[in-house]
C-alpha cells in the first residue's frame, strides 16, 4: 500500500496555494487507497509565529480549511504535529547524527544568510534562529 505524508505550516491564514499545493492533491490521493498522514505543522510555524493565541487561531484555520475541503478523518491520520511527542524525539536524534555542513546547505538557511550578506551584515547568521537552521530535521 502506498503512503503519503504532507502537512501545512500555519504561519498565515489558509490561502489558494495551500489548497492547490497540499489540500486538493492529498484529498485526491485518499481515493486511491493510500495510507495517508496529513498534519498541521505547528512546530514548524514557531520560527515565524511567536504569539501562542495567533498560532492557535492559525492552526484552527488550517484544520477548518482541510475539513471544509472534504477531509474525512475516518480515511486518514489527521493530526497536529505538536500532539505527537515522537516527532520532537526523532528530531533530536536526527540533530545528533546530522552534520552541520548538510544543514548549512538547506534552502531556508541559505536564503536567510544570503539576505544578510546582501544587506551588508558582518554576521551572516544575525537574526537566524536555531529553529530555522534545524528546520529540515523536524
Amino acid at each position: 500500500m502506498k503512503r503519503i505524508l504532507t502537512g501545512i505550516t500555519p504561519s498565515g491564514y489558509p490561502h489558494l496555494g495551500n489548497y492547490i499545493g497540499a489540500i486538493k492533491p492529498s484529498l485526491e490521493l485518499l481515493d486511491e487507497k493510500c495510507e495517508s498522514f496529513l498534519f498541521i505543522a505547528d512546530l514548524h510555524a514557531l520560527i515565524k509565529v511567536s504569539d501562542p493565541e495567533q498560532l492557535n487561531q492559525l492552526t484552527h484555520g488550517i484544520a477548518m480549511a482541510w475539513m471544509a475541503s472534504g477531509l474525512d478523518p475516518k480515511k486518514t491520520y489527521f493530526y497536529r504535529q505538536s500532539d505527537v511527542p515522537e516527532i520532537t524525539e526523532l528530531a533530536w536524534i536526527l540533530s545528533c547524527v546530522t552534520e552541520k555542513g548538510l544543514l548549512n546547505r538547506a534552502h531556508a538557511y541559505k536564503a536567510a544568510t544570503d539576505v544578510n550578506k546582501e544587506s551588508g551584515k558582518k554576521d551572516t547568521d544575525e537574526g537566524i534562529s536555531m529553529g530555522l537552521f534545524s528546520y529540515p530535521l523536524l
